[in-house]
This record gives structure tokens, C-alpha cells and sequence, in this order.
């Protein structure tokens, strides 16, 4: 039975209550399986609908998991809105729109709608970010604005569709836009301030410049004859993370090169790191412990940010933790 108004803290969510949803993939893990066993294949014929509810979200467009915690149903819609709904009812609680900008000259560039994936729900506040790069948290019981951070350079098509997920305390964002030639990067920041802790460019920048930190002068290596005026990059995190606790990794997987002819943006060949890849940092600090690339020289927009979920599997008569993905 769902106790109101009951903070969701770093514990509940490595511990994934089975009558809870209370992150993307319901647990850190991503597993999106759920363990509860009311329903099985003997009664499911007596499922019906029990009411039925009218979001009216913009442009009609629903990309998010919703999460569920303490009975209320959490969603986020296309152009930033966010709602609560009863779980019971239906009846919405609050909603929240950031009334942003849908036409004018002065917005940035987006490739697929003004959509995002989702919130995330931790110590009394929701958290979700805002196509134009803005992060959000808000009173889980009244949906109130609590503090807001830019975490994007407002004069580049740097844009955020990507579901932000919660972890040791940091809210964990990505970037979107690498069509339109953006260098892609992710970001922690504190929960309960709004204040940055740490950031992860992807791709490496300007080599005129100290590189921000050491893993992209490893990774500067592998782009060739690159002509850093004209060409960012790419490697944006619009999708797929996760977290093991066990470990105490936070896993990333990044996106296509910018532009995707690897021709073009490093023409004397290489790998281009780390694009298309799955990283795994150190929450605490943003430091890189290992790192996997899907498709080296990436130059068919063979992503990587598609779901990643962890499991145990038996694999030659042994455990072995695994990380599984399906990429582009």
C-alpha cells in the first residue's frame, strides 16, 4: 500500500521496491521487468479497463516510461510539460509547463520533435530536463518549480531528449544534437542544489586548448587529420544508462559522429573515440574506469545510447555480470 508523500532516497533505489516503478527502467539496472506476480497467465483474461485518462500532451507525442512511486503516476510530455496523476483515479494532481518557445528564428536545432524520456523521482522532488538544455526539479507533491540549471550553451544546437536518472545523489543528464554538429557530453549534478559536479565531454575539443579531462588526450589520437574550425564531433547521450551499485559504475552509451561521414570529420581514418561506445565512469568524479566501442569509425549513424541493461548470466558453467545492448 503506497504511504504518502514518502521520500525516495539512494537506498529505495538500489533496493527497487517491486510495487514501485521508480526509475526508467524500474531498476538501476534497467532490467524493465517487473517481479510482482498477481497477474499471471491463469487470470489475465479478467483484465479490463478501469478508467481512462486524457493527458493532452503537445503535438500528441509520448516517448517517456512513466514512473510510479507512492501511488502517484509521474510522466513527462513533449515541450518540457510534466505531470502527476493519482494511480487509483486518474485525476491529475498538478502539471507543470515551462511554456517554452515552439516557434521562432532564436531556437536551437532539433532533429526529432521536442520529445524527452522521462523524470526521475528522488528525496521529494522530480527531475527532468528541457529540450533547450534546462534542468528541472520540482515539488513531488505539488509539482512547484524548486531550482532550474542551464546545463547547455544556449547559442548552439545543443538540446536535451534524453531521460535523466538519479545516482549517489547526482542527476545524471545527456546532451542531444550531433546532427547539427554539436560536441556531445554528459553531466552530474547535485540533487538538492542544482550545482554541477562534474562533466564528460565525449569527443575530444579544440587541441589548442588543455583538454578538459585526460581521457580525451587518449582520445585525440584517434581522430586523423581533423580540422577542429569546422568539425565538433558528435557522440551526444540522448538514451541509454545505467548504474551497478556493486561496481559503482555508471554506464553511458554515446552517439554518432558529426558529420557521419568519418571521411569528412577525420580523413586520415581512426577510431574516433568515443563515439558509438559504452562508458563506464566513476559517478563520484566523472573519471573514466573502461570504455567499449560498438562500431569504430562510426560513419552510418550506428549509435549506442540504445537501452543498456545489466543481469547475471551463466555463461560456460560460470556467473559472469554482464551488460547487454542492441545497438545500431
Amino acid at each position: 500500500r503506497p504511504q504518502a508523500n514518502k521520500k525516495i532516497d539512494a537506498a529505495t533505489l538500489r533496493r527497487a521496491p517491486a510495487e514501485e516503478w521508480l526509475t526508467v527502467g524500474r531498476d538501476q539496472a534497467e532490467t524493465h521487468y517487473s517481479p510482482l506476480k498477481q497477474i499471471d497467465s491463469t487470470n489475465i483474461s479478467k483484465l479490463g479497463l478501469a478508467y481512462a485518462t486524457d493527458i493532452d500532451a503537445p503535438q500528441g507525442n509520448i516517448q517517456a516510461t512513466p514512473l510510479v512511486a507512492n501511488g502517484t503516476i509521474y510522466t513527462s510530455l513533449a515541450w518540457g510539460v510534466i505531470t502527476a496523476a493519482d494511480a487509483r483515479t486518474g485525476k491529475f494532481k498538478w502539471r507543470y509547463d515551462p511554456e517554452l518557445p515552439r516557434t521562432g528564428p532564436n531556437r536551437p536545432g532539433f532533429c526529432c520533435g521536442a520529445v524527452n524520456r522521462g523524470v526521475a523521482i528522488y528525496n521529494g522532488k522530480v527531475y527532468a530536463s528541457l529540450i533547450f538544455g534546462k534542468l528541472v526539479a520540482l515539488d513531488s507533491e505539488t509539482g512547484k518549480l524548486v531550482w532550474s540549471t542551464q546545463t547547455t550553451d544556449e547559442n548552439t544546437d545543443l538540446t536535451i531528449t534524453s531521460a535523466v536518472r538519479i545516482v549517489k545523489g547526482k542527476v545524471i543528464v545527456g546532451t542531444a544534437g550531433a546532427e547539427f554538429g554539436v560536441r556531445g557530453y554528459f553531466s552530474a549534478y547535485d540533487a538538492e542544489t542544482g550545482k554541477q559536479a562534474w562533466r564528460f565531454y565525449t569527443v575530444p575539443g579544440d587541441p589548442s586548448k588543455p583538454y578538459e579531462n585526460p581521457e580525451l588526450k587518449e582520445a585525440a589520437k584517434t581522430w586523423i587529420g581533423t580540422d577542429w574550425s569546422i568539425v565538433r564531433g558528435g557522440g551526444t547521450v540522448w538514451d541509454g544508462m545505467a548504474y551497478d551499485a556493486d561496481a559503482d559504475l555508471l554506464y553511458i552509451g554515446t552517439g554518432n559522429g558529426s558529420p557521419w561521414n568519418r571521411q569528412y570529420r577525420s580523413p586520415g581514418g581512426g577510431d574516433n573515440l568515443y563515439l558509438s561506445s559504452i562508458l563506464a565512469v566513476k559517478p563520484d568524479t566523472g573519471r573514466l574506469a573502461w570504455y567499449y566501442q560498438t562500431t569504430p569509425g562510426e560513419s552510418w549513424d550506428y549509435t549506442s545510447v540504445q537501452a543498456l541493461m545489466l543481469a547475471d548470466l551463466r555463461i560456460n558453467g560460470q556467473t559472469r555480470k554482464v551488460i547487454m545492448q542492441a545497438p545500431k
